[in-house]
């Protein structure tokens, strides 16, 4: 399924609370844009969740600080499927605004963008986008959508306090993390912590592992899509299921974990009630606002496998931004300046004026502002390794399946055994990829 995470901060945002709302574009436009044939307005559709709309924002104002001519207004959509039917519909009526926000990987794909979008290819910053990103925007041999914001981890995050107390190093490979969560355990905090109150959380084991399933199988994703590799077959894939069902065998979870929601997961974890919390980066954001210690006290490592010369992390794309092809002359010469400035240093800034970054910049020569929580600072090392990070699984094959977090559960409640939760995953992916159309279903 694609991972779409819940954040405990992020709200529908006040100022554009409807369906899908023009928002005035007051001083989000050039404060001396002058009326005359020498000036160009812009939309600009981007979701409604309030940190989206303080990105969006932030972006128009200091796009148009630079670029008097130009005035950018903002449309917000909402998240989820109704955003995406809006997006399909919009496009496929010639109705699109002349810049929108949007998924990157398969939802990409499931957009028709050759026919839909205009190629950036020809752009010069194309050679500063990170390929892991491009890989993400490409169709055919054509670039099509530029980052808006930073690369997500599906990784650990933990306790540095607790570590520190037990005298822990940082695992890399899953023995050296059982090992730890063995004295965790002992010390009278729980070792993993688990939010099965809000099932999206309890997939980390599975698709953060796909880095993993990427260095020991490297056509896995391939064969996948074609129906030539099953999870429940595969020996590196079944692993996220065998540690999630591991886990819970060894006893190393939280006592509430059935019934724990996200916001209960992040205070365990910066309290130090709890210190390893396998989880996406972009939840950092709202646990040191609620917990501002935690952006020193807690920091981040990718998923261990078996093999420690092979690990890495596994990572989700920042979103797109892109323009359809119903954007023309003058528009379409606007709409391309302001792609290229939120992918230029100045756009990385300006997302960073807006929020905490959820991780590194897909974009070469945009660093990490130096105050970022340390978890966030901890995902560089593994993108600047070469091999050292992997897209999830979802941005490199079109199957996926919807009940993968109802399984995930299953199996880490001790309900369902790994490999027949594996099986049943595999199932699960057959109707969609039917759907699809997809050779060899």
């Amino acid at each position: 399924m694609t991972f779409r995470p819940r954040t405990a901060g992020l709200a529908v945002a006040a100022a554009c609370s409807l369906a899908l709302t023009a928002c005035s574009a007051g001083s989000l436009g050039s404060s001396d844009e002058a009326a005359g044939s020498s000036s160009v307005t812009i939309t600009y559709l981007a979701g409604n969740q309030e940190q989206d709309v303080k990105e969006a924002q932030q972006l128009i104002k200091d796009f148009s600080a630079k670029n008097s001519s130009i005035t950018v207004k903002l449309e917000t959509r909402p998240a989820g499927s109704e955003g995406d039917n809006i997006v399909k519909t919009r496009l496929s009526t010639g109705d699109m605004t002349d810049v929108f926000a949007y998924n990157t990987g398969s939802l990409f794909q499931a957009i028709a963008p050759q026919k839909n979008l205009v190629s950036i290819s020809d752009q010069p910053y194309i050679g500063d986008l990170d390929d892991n990103f491009k890989k993400t925007v490409t169709a055919g041999d054509q670039v099509y959508g530029v980052p808006s914001g930073g690369f997500m981890g599906g990784a650990v995050l933990y306790n540095i306090p607790v570590y520190t107390k037990l005298g822990l190093k940082v695992p890399t490979t899953w023995a050296e993390f059982m090992a730890n969560n063995a004295k965790i355990k002992a010390s009278g905090v729980a070792p993993v912590i688990q939010t099965y109150g809000e099932t999206w959380t309890s997939q980390l084991f599975v698709l953060g592992d796909f880095h993993n399933v990427a260095a020991a199988e490297p056509d896995f994703a391939d064969k996948y899509t074609k129906n030539q590799a099953k999870y429940a077959t595969s020996p590196a894939a079944i692993r996220g299921f065998e540690h999630t069902q591991e886990v819970h065998d060894a006893g190393y979870e939280n006592k509430d974990f059935a019934s724990a929601k996200l916001p209960d997961g992040l205070r365990m974890l910066a309290q130090g009630k709890g210190a390893h919390y396998p989880i996406l980066s972009g939840v950092v954001n709202d646990m040191v606002d609620t917990y501002p210690n935690a952006a020193q006290d807690v920091g981040l490592f990718a998923l261990p496998g078996d093999d420690a010369s092979k690990n890495g992390l596994t990572v989700w794309t920042p979103g797109g931004v892109y323009i359809p092809t119903s954007t023309t002359g003058d528009k379409l010469e606007a709409a391309k300046k302001f792609l290229a400035f939120i992918a230029s240093p100045d756009g990385c800034k300006s997302l960073a004026t807006a929020g905490v970054p959820t991780g590194p910049y897909a974009v070469k020569g945009c660093d990490l502002p130096a105050d970022v929580p340390k978890s966030i600072k901890d995902m560089q090392p593994y993108l600047d390794k070469e091999g050292g990070s992997s897209l999830a699984l979802e941005f490199v094959s079109p199957v996926k399946g919807p009940s993968l977090e109802q399984i995930t559960v299953e199996v880490g409640s001790g309900i369902r055994k790994a490999k027949d939760g594996a099986a049943r995953y595999d199932d699960d992916v057959k109707k969609q990829a039917q759907q699809l159309g997809l050779a060899g279903w």
